[in-house]
């Protein structure tokens, strides 16, 4: 019996080191002094899917890898491997290599001062909110080296590789007294000059590019759900028949 106690003790003390050891992890990830717009995500639909792949690997990979994910994974969201050869496979020969960045790691060090992350995962590691917000909060700032700063990323040294397409922001601040009479700041982006897109086609094809990392982090999500409520349905019908199995077993003695 004490054997057991200490067991359990020692079971009590490691899950509670580990979440104390995950907290911080979790409120850097989250952003907490930071809003988060929520983002759209919706891993059925494939043609949004389908759009985000194409961003990613047009825009994001060629500094960042997703050494996890393999090309032919994408023959799930309803690519066939043609397609992906004929417009996706630009830094692979086969459909079955991983995502690969062209861009060498000395290379990327020298111009970045650091090598950009693998972004298999990001979507689990940042969450679907932070990526939709960090991608539509780049601004001009000329103290930057790249000329390029973020409001969820303060101080970033990625640049906005995006900015064709969203054109430029800038940040206003705005001072207003609050209903205490205290003087306040409002920092507020401002679209100096339009891109390609206009903010609401932006914030779509950002909602697609995050949809489809979201997917990317766990290609099988959506059938381990699945598969997750067969499993529910399953236990839930083994326990009626659990229940009348010992009711029957049970019946002389109560």
């Amino acid at each position: 019996m004490m054997m057991y106690q200490k067991i359990v003790d020692v079971v009590r003390h490691g899950i509670l080191a580990a979440a104390l050891l995950a907290m911080p992890a979790y409120v850097s990830a989250a952003g907490a002094d930071v809003h988060l717009d929520k983002a759209p995500v919706n891993l059925n639909n494939q043609e949004s899917l389908q759009r985000g792949a194409k961003l990613f690997v047009n825009y994001c990979l060629n500094c960042h890898s997703a050494n996890y994910m393999r090309y032919n994974r994408l023959t799930d969201i309803g690519l066939s491997e043609e397609q992906i050869r004929e417009n996706l496979l630009f830094t692979a020969e086969k459909v079955g290599d991983t995502m690969q960045v062209a861009m060498a790691k000395p290379d990327a060090k020298a111009w970045f001062g650091v090598v950009p992350p693998d972004l298999t995962v990001e979507a689990r590691a940042r969450t679907a909110d932070w990526l939709y917000t960090y991608l539509r909060g780049f601004y001009r700032d000329p103290t930057r080296p790249t000329g390029w700063n973020n409001t969820v990323f303060p101080n970033v040294g990625m640049p906005h590789i995006l900015w064709e397409l969203q054109g430029q922001q800038v940040m206003k601040v705005e001072e207003h007294v609050d209903a205490n009479g205290v003087k306040a700041e409002a920092h507020r982006l401002v679209l100096d000059k339009p891109g390609s897109m206009t903010p609401a086609e932006y914030d779509l094809a950002i909602a697609d590019l995050v949809n489809y990392m979201v997917y990317m982090a766990e290609p099988a999500q959506m059938d381990r759900k699945k598969l997750g409520v067969f499993v529910l349905l399953f236990l839930g019908l083994l326990f009626v028949v659990s229940y009348y199995l010992k009711k029957e077993f049970w019946k002389d003695i109560h």
